[in-house]
């Protein structure tokens, strides 16, 4: 479930955690994007692209892409599991490996495992929500939106 920064022989320089740290919030909107990281980062596009892939395969990065305002584009939602603790690693695995999850997370909760589901429309939100039920054997709880919040979802990275 960890993400950035977790894995203990994730072996980063300085350029590594400036791609992670400084670009999280502000990311150029620009052509070529990429070519705007390289010359304020002082390397080639070519770098950033390749660090950026090697960053993805170690799982420091998730994705790369914009924040949208839940269901303004798609259809999207949060959910929750109770999760035997004895199976927590697991079925967490199981929804990360769905590319309409973005993210998830533990809570102290009797529903334990919460996650994002972000996809192209409410029927194809509803078959990843019923599929990880079917392939977990647990019940999935689609909680609606009945506010929302504007959240900050950079996260400065510390580097022992």
């Amino acid at each position: 479930m960890g993400r950035a920064g977790t894995e203990p022989d994730l072996e980063l320089d300085d350029l590594d955690r400036r791609l992670l740290d400084d670009f999280q919030r502000d990311f150029p909107l620009a052509p070529a994007p990429y070519a705007v990281l390289a010359e304020r980062l002082g390397c080639t596009e070519e770098e950033v692209l390749r660090r950026l892939a090697r960053l993805r395969d170690l799982g420091a990065v998730s994705r790369i892409g914009a924040v949208i305002r839940p269901n303004t584009v798609g259809a999207s939602c949060l959910a929750a599991i109770e999760v035997p603790a004895e199976r927590l690693e697991e079925v967490a695995a199981i929804v990360n490996a769905y590319p309409q999850v973005n993210h998830n997370y533990e809570r102290e909760h009797r529903l334990n495992l919460w996650f994002v589901v972000a996809a192209d429309d409410a029927n194809e939100r509803r078959r990843v929500l019923d599929d990880i039920a079917a392939r977990t054997g647990l019940e999935v709880i689609d909680l609606p939106m009945e506010c929302d919040y504007r959240l900050d979802l950079g996260f400065p990275l510390s580097w022992g």
